[in-house]
């Protein structure tokens, strides 16, 4: 049945002129902005995806500023090390130099002064944007480690957290320790840091040598903890390993120190005490070799009868203590004399060790941002290949559709013009 009040013809050609528009309209928007998903409208689940990861690819390149911060900083602080290593090596010259006896030790001592002075200068001067990796006196919790930004790491819940390259400050300063604190009272205080020479042990002239040791707690170091050991001796013992100064054989802890590191720096400056006073063979310290006991400091004394040399240890709280540089002991180096020179020589060593030891471990942690500032470039090219392969159109595609849809559009066009002639073709009838 025909009708002129109802064109069913025209309705269904202009229903699809209407698909064919829409379907062009989309397909002319992905060719203008290259993107098949480009609201939330489009596929909301591929765009929630993609804008998720939009923001890990924002958050990775401020990741890779940080490294590059980080990388500069490290970088500052190797090349330091390496040349504080290079005048040590001088002074060790110097120091070898000092061990002849016909030489001008005066001279010599002066040009140890000067390349003393420039290793100061130049642990002054290597911080970058006010840090300085060389210099670890704070008494503040977690002042001797840096923490470089290194990645973000998302879980399969959605929860991010932020993952870092944690680089140990290297004091290669000269500063001197100093001991100022207070001593922690005999009982709880003070045995919650140090065990064993807590109260006096003789080391007796028995044979064979006598032996005691002092244990620093493990877990108890903190920054600014101050430890001393004291020797004394009576009348019919070695008058020279009397000392009533705590500062002769001591120790401050600096942040980052472990129970190991305080027995290490201890047993170290008894050792050099001794050497100084000419009693190394005769007291001497060293601490375990394994890892349950490298908190132990095992004190030596002779087998000689009537030494009768007296050893405590004590703990002074950080308050009032000074925290010393890793190389405070080349401003006690003093080659005037010959006992000073060959005294000297194995100072100068320990120091060159500690330099070398801060160089390779900022060359390490350089190495490793390096390596990690490479993988973050990587990840984020994936990343946007990821989002492109999931919201970016296909042009191929959409120039074939966008050709097949214009076609369409002109016979909807055509079936729209011959729907609208059926009512002339009804009034025909009428004439």
């Amino acid at each position: 049945m025909s009708s002129i009040l109802t064109n069913n013809g025209a309705m269904v050609a202009l229903q699809t002129m209407k698909s064919i528009t829409k379907n062009m309209g989309q397909v002319q928007a992905e060719i203008s902005t290259g993107m098949a998903v480009g609201s939330a409208k489009d596929n909301a689940a591929v765009w929630a995806i993609a804008k998720t990861m939009e923001s890990d690819v924002s958050g990775f390149k401020a990741i890779s500023d940080s490294l590059s911060l980080g990388n500069s900083t490290i970088s500052l602080a190797r090349s330091s090390s390496e040349q504080i290593t290079k005048l040590l090596e001088e002074v060790k010259g110097k120091i070898v130099n000092s061990q002849e006896e016909n030489v001008d030790r005066s001279k010599i001592q002066a040009d140890i002064g000067a390349l003393r002075d420039q290793i100061s200068s130049i642990v002054g001067a290597a911080q970058f944007n006010g840090l300085n990796m060389l210099s670890n006196k704070s008494k503040t919790v977690g002042s001797g480690t840096v923490n470089v930004l290194s990645s973000l790491d998302r879980s399969s819940d959605g929860t991010v957290a932020a993952s870092n390259i944690n680089v140990s400050k290297a004091d290669l300063s000269t500063t001197t320790s100093v001991l100022g604190g207070t001593a922690l009272a005999a009982g709880a205080p003070l045995t919650a840091k140090a065990t064993g020479l807590t109260t006096a042990a003789t080391l007796t002239g028995n044979s064979p040598a006598p032996t005691t040791t002092l244990t620093i707690v493990t877990n108890s170091v903190v920054a600014g903890d101050g430890y001393n050991i004291t020797l004394t001796a009576g009348a019919a013992g070695l008058v020279t390993a009397n000392t009533a100064s705590i500062q002769d054989i001591r120790y401050v802890a600096r942040d980052g120190d472990t129970a190991a590191d305080v027995a290490k720096g201890l047993a170290s400056a008894f050792n050099e005490y001794a050497k100084a006073k000419g009693l190394d063979t005769q007291l001497s310290a060293a601490v375990g070799t394994t890892a349950a006991t490298a908190n132990v400091v095992t004190l030596t004394g002779s087998s000689i009868t009537g030494n009768n040399v007296g050893a405590q240890a004590f703990v002074y709280a950080p308050a009032g203590n000074t925290i010393g540089g890793g190389l405070e002991k080349l401003a006690t180096v003093d080659v005037s004399t010959s006992e000073g020179a060959e005294s000297a020589l194995d100072v100068i060593e320990g120091l060159t060790q500690t330099a070398i030891q801060a160089a390779s471990d900022f060359g390490t942690a350089q190495k490793r941002i390096e390596i990690q500032k490479t993988f973050v470039g990587n990840l984020v090219d994936s990343l946007k290949s990821g989002i492109g392969s999931l919201v970016d159109a296909n042009m191929e595609e959409a120039s074939a559709r966008l050709q097949a849809l214009q076609v369409q559009q002109q016979l909807a066009t055509q079936s729209l013009s011959i729907a609208n002639q059926a009512p002339q073709n009804i009034l025909a009838l009428f004439r």
